[in-house]
């Protein structure tokens, strides 16, 4: 996705020839710079980008990285070694297109950012995120928080009507919460405990509406308890002074979550999730830990429970059962924070989202 010099088969819609983008250098070396405006090759789409998300990844690798961004280490997909554009959660106006995808133009698209082959095994099975060429904008080469970003036609799903920007600006990592919830595999009957109720384990709770007997949210952050509420959680529990362990027991009648969705990576709540799962359970790793996690797996074989993760999103199921959600403006209203400018990016967005302080999900508007 490195800018080309090709121009487009479309013909652009008042593109500059340069912009602003928010550049990866290293750990903690994150740069507002200008760069050249990317040109769309075969199957891409240009998009002016309008709103663009950051990722609890985002601040992982610039605060413990670069170990996925292609900085340091070349991706082997892509190719891309050295400074990359960030921002893997991105909607926008498609302002020019490369042969095959001319008639996206003028359109406003959110795209799910990851990239797939279409060809191998696992694509031909619908499991796109497992794709063995997969790679994504944002993470693996050039992404969307910038003024402009390339991306294949195939991974946008059209925004209706005129709905507001802020609100579609979710639309990829509500796509990855819809799919963490179907890995779950929750349903009728069913006890979850969701371990995190921040950004992710919100979006999870959105596809979890509905679909168990009781939903039990737990987390250290009392606004955050209130709005797994409001999202669908049937009961909150604040763990700061509590072990979370001996509180699934105590509220499930000893018996234990049937599943267990761990959503926050942080050390020791991979083991305490499988601890707080029931015989027959299930548990749902999503929050990716930032160091190995050592695990006492014999109690957790000797109640037959099931261990299942979850990556990223399908594009085609989930992207656009997102921007349906999104629509009414419901979800965005309980989860936006702040909407900043790129200049704005480190300070008000990256730091906040590592310390764990942000207020809500933060949006840029690249064009502030």
């Amino acid at each position: 996705m490195s800018a080309a010099t090709v121009p487009a088969a479309a013909p652009a819609r008042d593109v500059p020839e340069r912009m602003r983008a928010a550049v990866m250098h290293g750990r903690g070396d994150v740069r507002v710079e200008e760069r050249p405006v990317p040109a769309p090759r075969d199957g891409e789409v240009l998009l002016r980008v309008t709103r663009a998300g950051i990722c609890g990844t985002d601040a992982g690798e610039f605060t413990h990285g670069p170990s996925m961004f292609p900085v340091e280490r070349r991706h082997p997909v892509t190719g891309h070694l050295g400074p990359m554009v960030i921002g893997h959660e991105f909607i926008g106006e498609a302002v020019a297109a490369g042969p095959g995808a001319e008639n996206f133009v003028g359109r406003r698209f959110a795209s799910g950012a990851g990239v797939w082959c279409g060809t191998c095994a696992w694509c031909r099975a619908g499991r796109t995120n497992l794709c063995e060429r997969y790679w994504t904008a944002g993470l693996s080469a050039d992404g969307g928080l910038a003024g402009f970003v390339t991306v294949p036609a195939a991974t946008l799903v059209e925004i209706p009507g005129a709905e507001h920007d802020d609100a579609m600006g979710l639309a990829q990592p509500l796509a990855v919460g819809l799919h963490a919830a179907r890995r779950s595999g929750a349903g009728a009957g069913d006890v979850v405990v969701l371990v995190g109720a921040g950004a992710i384990g919100s979006f999870i709770l959105c596809g979890l509406a509905g679909s168990a007997e009781r939903v039990i949210a737990l987390d250290v952050d009392a606004h955050r308890l209130a709005t797994a509420r409001e999202l669908g959680a049937t009961e909150t529990h604040d763990v700061r002074s509590t072990d979370p362990v001996e509180l699934v027991r105590e509220v499930t009648g000893g018996v234990g979550a049937s599943v267990t969705i761990e959503a926050t990576g942080r050390d020791g709540s991979s083991q305490r999730a499988l601890d707080m799962t029931r015989r027959g359970g299930r548990v749902l790793f999503v929050g990716l830990p930032h160091t190995p996690q050592a695990l006492d797996l014999a109690p957790t074989i000797l109640r037959e429970v099931d261990i299942t993760t979850t990556l990223a999103h399908v594009c085609a199921e989930d992207l656009p059962r997102a921007v349906d959600l999104l629509r009414d403006g419901r979800i965005a209203n309980l989860l936006l924070g702040d909407v900043i400018g790129l200049d704005d990016l480190v300070e008000r967005g990256l730091r906040p989202l590592s310390a764990g302080t942000a207020p809500g999900k933060v949006l840029v508007d690249p064009w502030r």
